[in-house]
């Protein structure tokens, strides 16, 4: 929900003092987002036996916007990265009408960064961030997927978009981007094991 992180789990979390647990009688997004928000802590969980089923019912209850993006790789195996709104991020963005879930995330990384996308490559995760629109909360699901470019092209950012920088960077030298972005790329960038050992995530 914006930078605070909701875990939906069938177990209390290992570091559970670090969360504080929502104990919602009815899983209505419209009541818990305004909750969540006004609250100072920064992490939450959900209890429960079945977390797929939860989350069906938690996308239900407020308008749900799709979008599809990549984390792309150069052939130096540097990877590419966006900086919009003070953050580092990967390039993403809405699905159009008609628009297939592949071609809208390769549209995206090359509208937003000015190269072209050589190879379209396997699903990485889904991911969930909430959001007000028009004073109203929204879930956009985006749909990541890997992908590759020829050589090392110079990098456009769209500017109109938002994207004031986009580099490419190592594997390993990414601590820059750990500090400064957001929790749902921190689960991309873990589902493709960036991290040998366990990051925290950042917090606002």
């Amino acid at each position: 929900m914006n930078e605070k992180v909701v875990l939906l789990t069938s177990l209390k979390p290992k570091n559970f003092h670090a969360y504080e647990k929502i104990e919602a009688p009815v899983l209505d997004l419209k009541l818990l987002y305004p909750w969540v928000m006004a609250n100072d802590s920064q992490q939450f969980y959900i209890e429960t036996e079945s977390p797929k089923k939860v989350l069906k019912q938690l996308l239900k209850s407020i308008p749900l916007i799709e979008a599809a993006g990549g984390l792309v790789m150069n052939e130096n195996s540097d990877y590419l990265f966006i900086y919009r709104n003070d953050k580092w991020d990967l390039p993403k963005g809405k699905i159009e009408k008609k628009e297939g879930i592949k071609e809208a995330a390769v549209r995206e990384v090359e509208e937003e960064c000015g190269i072209k996308v050589s190879k379209l490559e396997d699903k990485i995760c889904n991911t969930y961030h909430i959001y007000t629109f028009k004073g109203e909360p929204v879930i956009k699901k985006t749909y990541w997927f890997n992908m590759k470019c020829k050589g090392a092209p110079k990098l456009i950012p769209q500017k109109e978009e938002g994207i004031t920088d986009a580099k490419w960077f190592k594997k390993s030298a990414i601590s820059g981007i750990v500090a400064n972005t957001y929790p749902s790329i921190m689960d991309v960038l873990k589902k493709e094991g960036f991290f040998k050992e366990k990051v925290k995530l950042p917090l606002v």
